[in-house]
């Protein structure tokens, strides 16, 4: 038997045309969305591309938005004091694994997992804060998501 390296995230989605087409079918879906299109009403057109980079980076691809767009102190300011509602939060949630369907993204169990396991705990910290006034930790790095516990399945 032959052991093979475990593939990133990153690599087991298909690289940085996978996220790319991930986002552009979620903002796609965003932007006529009533819920969640007026917090992205002024989007640069150019958004869509930087958030691939962003996940591509998240999920174990190079770290292009750390160089390119300046890591999580970055992000963390196009979030603060957006006031994100926990219904707008969901719904973000729930655009972006449908546009996952869409975008072909991997539907095995193990990476739907380790997927929804990174949005559910980034959406919940980009809830947090996106309100007026919280504390917030400033300068951290892009943070790196595995496959948790259960690696991807090779028969």
């Amino acid at each position: 038997m032959i052991n093979e390296p475990v593939p990133t995230l990153y690599e087991w989605a298909g690289g940085a045309q996978a996220f790319e087409r991930l986002t552009e079918a979620f903002y796609a879906k965003v932007k006529q969305d009533e819920l969640v299109g007026p917090l992205f009403a002024h989007m640069d057109p150019d958004h869509p591309r930087y958030v691939a980079m962003w996940l591509g980076e998240v999920f174990g691809g190079p770290d292009r938005y750390t160089r390119e767009r300046g890591g999580y102190p970055h992000m963390l300011a196009k979030h603060l004091g957006k006031a994100i509602t926990e219904q707008q939060r969901r719904r973000w949630v729930d655009l972006l694994m449908d546009a996952a369907d869409e975008a072909g993204l991997p539907g095995d169990p193990e990476f739907r997992a380790a997927f929804a396991g990174y949005v559910e705990w980034g959406t919940r910290l980009a809830l947090h804060n996106s309100q007026p006034g919280a504390a917030v930790v400033k300068d951290a790095p892009v943070p790196r998501w595995g496959w948790g516990v259960a690696p991807p399945y090779r028969p």
